[in-house]
């Protein structure tokens, strides 16, 4: 389903299994491919990538747009239920090449110490790179995305 596949893009090389980021695909859906960011060692922190080289919300199609907020709001299910996330930030850009995607970061306590608006993000993301690039760290990441795909396929 994916077209205008590219050895140089990241997310064709995720959704099409070249490229395996931690935990593997957390939910697959015709239309969209969600996994764990690679950047950013969050657990349970969500990539929603359209298989589709797009890069606005006015190019999906009706049915793209109907599977994008329900695999969106089975994935927040998920992380309130089993990651025990009561809040989630969401990103969604048209700066990016290639592959719309949404960022669902769900917020932990630790995060705290950067504030609670938008603005605390960046810093939240930064030092998690930074600070959260343990074994125990990354073990958690996995486990994330294993509950989060089992959740879903509950």
């Amino acid at each position: 389903m994916t077209t205008g596949t590219s050895n140089s893009c990241l997310a064709c090389a995720i959704v099409t299994g070249a490229s395996i980021p931690p935990g593997g695909a957390i939910a697959e859906t015709p239309f969209f491919h969600a996994h764990q960011d690679v950047a950013y060692p969050v657990p349970g922190f969500v990539i929603v990538a359209a298989r589709r080289h797009i890069q606005g919300l006015d190019e999906l199609t009706s049915a793209e747009a109907h599977d994008l907020i329900d695999l969106m709001r089975r994935i927040r299910q998920a992380q309130r239920a089993v990651l025990g996330r009561d809040h989630v930030y969401y990103f969604y850009n048209e700066d990016t090449t290639h592959h719309l995607h949404v960022w669902m970061i769900p917020r932990y306590p630790w995060m705290q110490e950067f504030g609670r608006s938008i603005e605390s993000v960046r810093p939240a993301l930064r030092h998690a790179q930074q600070h959260h690039t343990t074994p125990a760290h990354e073990a958690a990441v996995a486990r994330a995305a294993e509950q989060l795909r089992a959740a879903l396929q509950s």
